[in-house]
């Protein structure tokens, strides 16, 4: 693994579509047009990525979220996630030797993610250009259709 595209969890869960939906893996966990963007995007250029969540960390497409929470990282909380725990994920989870990360958030994930990494790492932001979660859907979405679009000419 040499490059780990991190994406955001979202406040909207399977759960508030489902209130009988049991423990779901994070893949399935989160249903907002955001996060699914975000979802297609790296499963689309990325090999390797993991959803952050403020309550659970770094979560594998394949981990287990057990139900339903409202926490994001700019909460005043102290059930938000603290980054000693967050850097202790990233060695759990053999994610700590990767030294290329692309970050699909915003500004709040910024702060997280400059707390993390030390600058050894290369952190990129593709979607910081973008004014608001609007613009950043759509640029996602255009590069998702831009790359389907150039796969059928191939």
């Amino acid at each position: 693994m040499t490059q780990l595209c991190i994406i955001p969890c979202g406040s909207r869960k399977i759960w508030d579509i489902r209130t009988d939906a049991g423990p779901t893996q994070a893949k399935h966990a989160y249903v907002g047009a955001f996060h699914k963007a975000c979802q297609r995007y790296a499963v689309s250029f990325y090999t390797d990525w993991v959803i952050l969540s403020a309550k659970h960390g770094f979560l594998l497409p394949e981990d287990i979220v057990p139900s339903n929470y409202d926490l994001a990282f700019n909460h005043k909380s102290t059930d938000v996630i603290s980054i000693a725990s967050l850097r202790q994920q990233l060695v759990d989870k053999r994610l700590d030797h990767i030294k290329d990360i692309v970050m699909l958030g915003g500004k709040k994930h910024a702060r997280v993610m400059s707390q993390l990494y030390d600058p050894s790492c290369s952190v990129t932001y593709p979607l910081s250009d973008c004014k608001g979660i609007g613009y950043m859907l759509q640029k996602l979405n255009n590069e998702l259709l831009a790359a389907s679009s150039s796969q059928k000419y191939v």
